[in-house]
Formats: structure tokens, sequence, C-alpha cells
């Protein structure tokens, strides 16, 4: 569903709106639910509604990756992407992983090391010339 046609669906089914609309954390902006409940409205089709509380965690589960950089197993975030796509995030912020951060930082100790080294290197020829005269 493109955004146009969510909100074609919320037009259609009022009632249903509302129903999702109580879905609503009080902690939530107005993007961060907008977006969620671009993502429940997508996805209600394929819940019944004894199973609706299993779409609201999704949704949270995906919102919490999207907003807040949360990490969950890789077959649920795989899940929750697939079910997300379509839902558009404006201004989405963008998270460095800890891998991603301590990778960069071992990459820079061993530039720092390398370093080091060659200088090291140097002040021993540095040496061994002072000797040789």
């Amino acid at each position: 569903m493109a955004n146009l046609d969510v909100e074609d669906f919320i037009q259609q089914n009022r009632a249903l709106a509302e129903q999702v609309d109580t879905f609503r954390g009080y902690w939530e902006s107005e993007k961060h639910w907008t977006a969620r409940r671009d993502f429940i409205l997508r996805n209600i089709g394929d819940f019944e509604d004894p199973h609706l509380d299993q779409l609201v965690s999704l949704s949270m589960v995906w919102a919490n990756n999207v907003f807040m950089g949360c990490r969950y197993n890789t077959e649920l975030l795989e899940k929750v992407k697939e079910m997300g796509e379509g839902v558009v995030v404006e201004d989405a912020p963008v998270f460095k992983m800890r891998d991603e951060i301590m990778k960069k930082q071992q990459q820079r100790i061993k530039i720092q090391k390398t370093i080091l080294r060659a200088d090291e290197g140097e002040l021993l020829i540095k040496h061994l010339n002072l000797k040789q005269k």
C-alpha cells in the first residue's frame, strides 16, 4: 500500500482505523505513530482479531528497530522488515552498531601501531647510522 492507499483505506474503514488508533502509546511522537500505524494497516489483513496483539507487537519491534536501533534475532528482523516494506519514514535515524564501532576503533589502533613501528624503525636506522660514523 502506498501512502495514498493507506489514507484511502482509513477513509473507507473508519471503524478499523479508530480501533488501530487505540494502539498508539502515549510516548509516541506523531512521526513515530504515523509510521507504526501505516505498518499495522498494511498488515492488518494478515491477522485476524484474536491475533491482533501479535501484529501490535511486531509493529513495536519494527518501530524500535527503525527509530531506536534496537536489535533482535535475525529471523524476527527479516520478518518485520519484509512486513514494513513500503512504509515511508522521513528523516529516519541512522545507527551504528557496537560491532561496527569496535571494528573501526581496532582499525585505528592497527594504523597507529603501524605508524609507531615505522617511527621506531626510522629511529633504529638513525641510531645505526650514528654508530657507523
